[in-house]
């Protein structure tokens, strides 16, 4: 029954085999000599101004969050839709469409509530 997984477990040791080798490849054979040049954080080869750090706006990783959550839930869209031809001659078609529905509603409703918080607001 192990046997199965021996191939799984050949592919983890060489990928790990592989990237043990590339990073010990590059530190034997990589640059040594550090310059003050070397260490300065690139910045589209300019001399950066100020610190290299700054504070992201909570509202940024706010919309970037909607926007995945509700970009992964329009991917249910294509199963369905894929789908929906096989439950129609099946006669379980109606059931199917009002149960998008309801899907798309509580999306609806979602996308509402973040609307009037306002986390759509780009100041």
């Amino acid at each position: 029954m192990l046997l199965e997984y021996v191939a799984i477990a050949v592919l983890f040791v060489l990928t790990a085999a592989v990237g043990i080798i590339a990073v010990s490849l590059g530190t034997i054979f990589g640059p040594k000599k550090e310059t003050e040049r070397k260490q300065m954080p690139y910045e589209s080869g300019m001399v950066p101004i100020g610190k290299g750090t700054r504070r992201m706006p909570v509202r940024f990783y706010l919309v970037a969050v909607l926007f995945i959550l509700f970009d992964i839930e329009v991917i249910f869209f294509l199963p369905w839709a894929v789908s929906f031809r096989n439950y129609i001659a099946m006669g379980k078609g109606a059931f199917i469409f009002i149960e998008m529905l309801v899907f798309i509603g509580i999306l609806l409703i979602g996308y509402v509530y973040a609307w009037k918080k306002g986390a759509f607001e780009w100041e």
